[in-house]
């Protein structure tokens, strides 16, 4: 038994692995017994590792005896590149895009085979939208990700098309020969457009943050709603943001001397 625990095979930092990865966006406050439900460990063990995790402010518990992530877990998580380095660069023509649009404003990366959400901006006139930062969206259901697939290689379509795709609304696309057309036109047009795929009523717009090699570092997007979404007015704002994060984000991977931002 790995690290004298009662769980057989599991290190500590496993276990931690699976008592953390219990909360998620659908699941922010647990109790003891959905903890151990969650992460597959037992309540002796769960009970034991969250008073630890609680002591050292990696989790807090409420009044109602519910667990959720605690304070010094949320510094850490700033520190991650993705915060230091990709939001915070992007922040500034993000919040340039919301006051030229008012709208809701996206920036994901491709994480996997999902679209993971590292920043969201909204206001009062902004619809509502599922999204969340820290979120993760599936990539042929929303305008970030379609922008995000639309210039992965060969192999990476082929394994994303081998599966089986969701279907949020009775409107999202799920053939593949339909999305690999919609996909050549993201790469000819430069942006990608959803209508209703991943939201009834909702419209998303969004461009590549392009780096070097042809990939994209990220997306940025707009969500609207679906009878305000003039792309001829909306796309060239979106393409100029995209454009001064692109060149920002690549000046910082000079500095640094890097070629990831995560």
């Amino acid at each position: 038994m790995a690290g004298n625990t009662a769980e057989p095979g599991a290190t500590v930092i496993a276990r931690t692995a699976k008592l953390l990865g219990a909360f998620d966006g659908e699941h922010p406050r647990l109790t003891l017994s959905e903890t151990s439900a969650r992460s597959g460990l037992s309540m002796t063990t769960t009970h034991r590792m969250l008073g630890e995790l609680v002591e050292a402010n990696l989790l807090s518990r409420g009044s109602d005896h519910r667990y959720s992530i605690g304070r010094a877990l949320w510094e850490l998580g700033e520190l991650s590149p993705l915060s230091l380095n990709l939001r915070e660069t992007a922040l500034p023509y993000l919040l340039t895009l919301y006051e030229a649009t008012a709208e809701n404003v996206h920036l994901a990366i491709l994480d996997g085979m999902e679209a993971l959400y590292v920043a969201r901006l909204m206001g009062p006139r902004s619809i509502p939208t599922i999204s969340r930062m820290g979120g993760r969206l599936p990539l042929h259901t929303t305008g970030v990700g379609k922008a995000l697939l639309a210039w992965q290689d060969d192999a990476f379509l082929a394994d994303y098309f081998s599966r089986e795709l969701e279907r949020p609304t009775k409107i999202s696309i799920t053939s593949e020969p339909r999305l690999r057309a919609q996909l050549a036109e993201v790469r000819r047009s430069g942006f990608s457009q959803t209508h209703q795929e991943m939201t009834l009523g909702n419209t998303s717009l969004a461009v590549p943050v392009m780096g070097r090699g042809g990939a994209p570092l990220a997306a940025v997007g707009l969500v609207t709603h679906t009878m305000r979404a003039d792309a001829l007015r909306l796309v060239p704002v979106l393409q100029k943001a995209a454009a001064g994060m692109s060149a920002s984000l690549l000046e910082l991977m000079d500095r640094e001397g890097t070629d990831s931002l995560t």
